[in-house]
């Protein structure tokens, strides 16, 4: 269920479900899944996603019918009575005093897996926080403006502050550890002395060519795979993990593990590609270079590089 305050930002909501594509398939989401705006006491079941304003829900857990203009009354006004004694438009009792939600068995518990409620900083507040605790569901709150009531009604359990050792402890994600591998040009850079001939690659075409150097050339680790490319220290990184994998890395695995191998550019991943071939003796299939064009088989090789300009 998605809790909004208004009609008309549920409307927005709804437009929005509407209009994003799924990046598996091109399908819409309301093309997938059924997706219901609510406007009426009816609460259909069988909809994956239900839109509803929250003094909507509050009506129907009361069994109680709500006018449609009381949709686009903000819920911070509603409980607040007229000076003839009544609610916001003329609904009385219903919003003029604040009254306990009780069970209802036409909507039970357990209804919703997950609620996200809209501008929660005033879906907590006063009556309409019932509404979020009587279901057993997941809640996620948005706001811009979180109150102090805000923060505790979430016990000040904040997305942005969840890390990567919180979500292990919770058995969410699966921790990781770390198999270092050093080599000499990528901690200090390296230098060629001069009378060497050292290989140019055009970037565009990658044609080759010789050419001797007149003095020495120095460059940094910061260089390595963009201006100066060492063949032999991505062969060093390669031999390694494949010597490791199955005594240190993973012991008594007999399969090289579904590998993501990040390139700093389109040559550098084709350079790792060529030699992760070659060191492990397998065919185009078992190394693949993931692009936009890339589909099929390409998600089943085990080894998979991917060069940073289409990192996600």
């Amino acid at each position: 269920m998605f809790l909004v305050d208004r009609g008309n930002l549920g409307d927005q909501t709804l437009k929005e479900f509407q209009q994003y594509a799924s990046p598996y398939n091109n399908f819409k989401f309301t093309e997938e899944y059924f997706v219901r705006r609510l406007t009426s006491n009816t609460l259909d079941k069988t909809a994956r996603v239900c839109i509803c304003t929250i003094q909507r829900m509050y009506a129907k857990l009361k069994n109680r019918e709500l006018p449609e203009d009381l949709d686009e009354v903000s819920p911070d006004k509603l409980i607040h009575p007229s000076p003839n004694g009544r609610g916001a438009g003329g609904e009385g009792n219903l919003f003029a005093k604040p009254e306990l939600i009780e069970y209802n068995p036409q909507i039970p518990i357990e209804t919703f897996d997950i609620i996200v409620t809209d501008e929660c900083h005033r879906s907590t507040y006063n009556l309409w926080a019932q509404v979020l605790e009587y279901f057993d569901a997941y809640l996620i709150g948005l706001t811009a403006t979180p109150s102090k009531q805000t923060f505790g009604f979430f016990n000040q359990n904040l997305v942005m502050e969840y890390n990567h050792e919180m979500a292990v402890a919770d058995g969410v994600n699966v921790n990781y550890d770390v198999y270092r591998i050093r080599t000499q040009i990528t901690e200090t850079g390296s230098k060629v002395e001069s009378g060497y001939s050292v290989q140019i690659m055009a970037r565009d075409t990658r044609k080759k060519r010789w050419e001797q150097l007149d003095d020495d050339f120095s460059h940094d680790p910061n260089q390595l795979d963009r201006d100066v490319v060492a063949p032999d220290q991505i062969r060093k990184i390669i031999q390694t993990y494949r010597d490791k994998l199955f005594t240190e890395i993973f012991p008594g695995r007999s399969w090289v593990p579904k590998t993501l191998i990040f390139a700093k550019d389109d040559a550098h991943a084709e350079n790792i590609v060529e030699i992760v071939r070659e060191e492990f003796g397998k065919d185009n299939d078992f190394a693949q270079k993931i692009t936009y064009r890339s589909y099929g088989s390409m998600t089943c090789a085990p080894i998979c590089i991917l060069p940073s300009k289409q990192t996600r």
